[in-house]
């Protein structure tokens, strides 16, 4: 199994900055995508930032320009640099990732969550 450890969450005003990391650990053969999603009181999960192993991303429009998504291959870690953060941000942040095996399909593990909350 892999086990998914997000860190970095917190309370923080509007405008602020957070860094929320994810380090991964287990049985790990290769992590292809990994990412970030949210899920707010009364909303649905959704997906903030994804990135390949190859360093390509893709985010939700609510974040582009103020939200960067990066991994450290070396580290099995993948991190969310969050800027400029608004109130509807707050949420518990979850980390993603798919693992791959020889000859297994793929599999894809959730972290536990870290809080953003926000203050005003």
């Amino acid at each position: 199994q892999v086990q998914l450890v997000e860190s970095g969450g917190g309370l923080v005003q509007a405008g602020g900055s957070l860094r929320l990391s994810c380090a991964a650990s287990g049985i790990i053969f290769r992590l292809t995508n990994m990412g970030w999603y949210r899920q707010a009181p009364g909303k649905q999960r959704e997906v903030v930032a994804v990135i390949t192993s190859g360093g390509s991303t893709n985010y939700a429009d609510s974040v582009k320009g103020r939200f960067t998504i990066s991994r450290d291959n070396a580290k099995n870690t993948v991190y969310l640099q969050m800027n400029s953060l608004k109130p509807e941000d707050a949420a518990v942040y979850y980390c993603n990732a798919d693992r791959t095996l020889p000859g297994l399909l793929p599999r894809n593990y959730w972290g536990q969550g870290t809080q953003v909350t926000g203050s005003l």
